[in-house]
């Protein structure tokens, strides 16, 4: 089963939460924000890292998003922001004026696209010269590490190994993506790892009820009822805290310039 972006009951599923800290600490480390007047956030599902350009101080940011539902929840989510806009659109053909950017995110996008030749070319039409690309999303490494009390999505593979190869299949090896980067005509390529905290849990029953929900993760949408009910058993054999759980999740970002 593959997660229906466009479906109503899904719309709520990658808007619950706020990026966190450690994310938007690392952007600026990589970016002069200071300097950025136009970003858009392409693949922006329910808004979160959209709120989180603003919040960074960018006057002017687009949510662009190929989902009506996605699209609805993430303006109401970011319904205070008088400087935030958002566009249906899709990530190989935007349909937005070229050469009007300052900065691109295109955060856990790639993994849902196979034609990346597209989706960076017009990347770079939408960039303006000397402009910043950032691309984040997992590679196969990334998302085999092991599971431990802080990286719960590890644990998804020990008792489901089917997981493994629906997962590797949909990413992308990291030499690939430096190397359509460089075809396309971007610049200063560099590749870095990120641990970012996904979620802070009070307690351990607030983490399973995600899990139970299956929010912001597409991967359990390829089990069913009964195999997500032994998978969350699992977890909560292998996490026995029961106090504040800080999630954290290993991403690759690649960083280019126009």
């Amino acid at each position: 089963m593959v997660i229906d972006f466009h479906d109503e009951k899904n719309r709520f599923s990658y808007t619950n939460r706020i990026a966190d800290v450690s994310w938007t600490n690392f952007i600026k480390s990589i970016v002069p924000i200071q300097e950025i007047s136009a970003a858009i956030d392409i693949g922006c599902g329910g808004g979160i890292y959209t709120k989180a350009l603003s919040d960074m101080g960018i006057s002017s940011v687009i949510g662009l998003d190929f989902s009506e539902a996605m699209l609805a929840c993430a303006a109401e989510n970011c319904k205070e922001y008088q400087n935030i806009f958002f566009k249906r659109g899709r990530a190989l053909h935007t349909g937005l004026e070229g050469n009007r950017f300052d900065l691109i995110l295109e955060r856990a996008l790639i993994h849902h696209i196979e034609d990346l030749s597209s989706c960076f070319k017009e990347a770079y039409r939408l960039l303006r010269n000397n402009g910043y690309f950032i691309v984040q999303d997992r590679t196969p490494d990334d998302c085999l590490l092991e599971g431990d009390n802080s990286h719960i999505r590890g644990h998804f593979f020990e008792p489901f190994p089917k997981l493994i190869e629906k997962e590797t299949n949909r990413r992308h090896q990291s030499k690939n993506v430096m190397e359509m980067l460089k075809e396309c005509g971007f610049r200063e390529i560099q590749e870095m790892q990120l641990w970012e905290t996904r979620k802070v849990y009070p307690h351990k029953t607030e983490l399973l009820q995600d899990l139970r929900n299956r929010t912001g993760r597409s991967i359990l949408q390829e089990l069913d009822d009964n195999e997500l009910k032994k998978l969350i058993n699992f977890i909560d054999i292998q996490v026995p805290l029961d106090h504040t759980i800080v999630e954290k999740d290993r991403w690759t970002i690649w960083w280019a310039i126009k």
